[in-house]
């Protein structure tokens, strides 16, 4: 009987493989505008010089003018950059009138917020409210700004938005505002998506596990914990023990195997979502997303908090309280 299920899941799995490859796609891309946030770097730089090649019209956001630059020297003609701060209301107003202007009655196909930040990853105990307002303002807040602002260009293309989360929004992995930020993105994600059926715009979301950006960077995540630690009260320090941080440190290069080094695999899940006829809810991005955590996440509590306990430093006295 074993035999028999496991044959027919095999089955399975190649014809959704083989009807996957072979899903309908859009026509012409030629005349259709998308609009991405956080091209500086990693996902939103990729999938902005991916896009452009395909002949899309893109409007890439960057922070910073030298990002700008550095990209509209890999791109063609046909790719604007616009500086925006997503936590600036004002600026996303600006850019919204911009952007408004600019694509004129096409509206916008596709609008994909990407721009996020970690912030602080550090035990709870160690945070103030402080820590938690920079990812929570950039990841949610900032994507909800962007999102209610370009709304009006994609109904009018009946086009596509596209959110990107993390697997950090379906299981929490850590203490900070990075997993709380991804929570309220998933849940703005469902609300908007429902809300906008009726106005035949499809509404997806990216779910990647680890991958290799300057976001996810060893170094200046523990440069962060060693800035928090100095200012802990010594009882808290006695708690965790000295040396806890390079004890994590050296915890997560027993990790490294299951970082993603391929970005293209998040922006081949963006192209899908922007040109198929049929684009999916949800895409888990990486081995780790689809093997690992998307499948804990479904799991009961006591089995999550067994596998990710055990990946933490031992205290040296959790009992001196």
């Amino acid at each position: 009987m074993l035999l028999w299920v496991l044959a027919l899941l095999v089955l399975c799995v190649i014809l959704w493989s083989y009807t996957r490859k072979r899903q309908p796609k859009i026509e012409d891309v030629t005349d259709k505008y998308i609009f991405i946030t956080g091209c500086d770097s990693g996902f939103g730089n990729l999938a902005a010089r991916t896009f452009d090649k395909k002949g899309f019209r893109v409007i890439a956001t960057c922070l910073t003018e030298a990002g700008s630059t550095a990209l509209k020297a890999e791109t063609s003609e046909r790719l604007h950059t616009v500086l925006l701060d997503v936590t600036d209301p004002e600026n996303v107003k600006r850019t919204a009138q911009w952007v408004k202007d600019h694509v004129g009655e096409k509206g916008l196909w596709g609008l994909i917020n990407n721009a996020g930040v970690v912030g602080v990853l550090a035990p709870t105990d160690w945070l103030t409210v402080k820590d938690y307002r920079e990812p929570v303002e950039v990841n949610l807040f900032g994507l909800i700004d962007v999102t209610l602002n370009m709304l009006p260009l994609v109904k009018k293309a009946r086009g596509r938005v596209i959110n990107v989360s993390s697997i950090g929004g379906r299981l929490a992995f850590g203490g900070g505002g990075y997993t709380l930020s991804k929570y309220g993105v998933e849940a703005f994600n469902d609300c908007l998506r429902r809300d906008m059926k009726a106005f035949g715009v499809h509404v997806s979301c990216i779910e990647p596990g680890l991958f290799k950006t300057g976001l996810s960077d060893p170094v200046k995540t523990a440069e962060k914990k060693f800035a928090i630690w100095k200012d802990l009260s010594p009882d808290i320090k006695h708690q965790y023990g000295e040396g806890y941080i390079e004890k994590c440190m050296d915890k997560l290069k027993g990790t490294v195997s299951f970082v993603n080094v391929d970005l293209s695999l998040v922006v081949e899940c963006m192209d899908h979502a922007l040109t198929s006829l049929f684009p999916k809810t949800r895409y888990a991005a990486g081995k780790d997303a689809k093997i690992f955590w998307i499948p804990l996440s479904h799991m009961p509590a006591v089995l999550q908090d067994f596998l990710l306990l055990k990946q933490k430093v031992k205290l040296a006295n959790p009992k001196a309280v």
